[in-house]
């Protein structure tokens, strides 16, 4: 039993590292939460913003493919939904959030 104790005990001069360990662990917690802002935090509020001016910005006519995949042109637009005609006698209601992006002539592939 005593031996495990004068094991657990370690060298008298691992008392003074110890001290001189704070400021830097703590200075290393601010780079890793930099990091982490930059290249993960920022970049996502960036597309979320993006994204609903996208959505803010949606007028009638305008081509969209949904989150689902599903391809349709807008042919009403109240503020919480959007009424999209997916094919001829086809019309789905979706909610704004809902849609992917616009698409740009010629950029749709059958």
């Amino acid at each position: 039993m005593f031996i495990e104790t004068a094991y657990a005990m370690g060298a008298p001069g691992d008392a003074g590292a110890q001290g001189a360990g704070g400021g830097a662990g703590l200075v290393m917690m601010l780079a890793i939460f930099a990091i982490f802002y930059f290249l993960l935090i920022r970049p996502q509020q960036k597309r979320m913003k993006e994204h609903k001016k996208m959505v803010e910005d949606i007028k009638k006519g305008d081509r969209i493919v949904t989150a689902g995949g599903i391809y349709g042109t807008i042919e009403n637009v109240s503020p919480n939904t959007l009424t999209v005609k997916i094919a001829e006698g086809t019309k789905v209601k979706v909610t704004r959030s809902s849609v992917g992006a616009v698409v740009k002539e010629g950029e749709e592939k059958e």
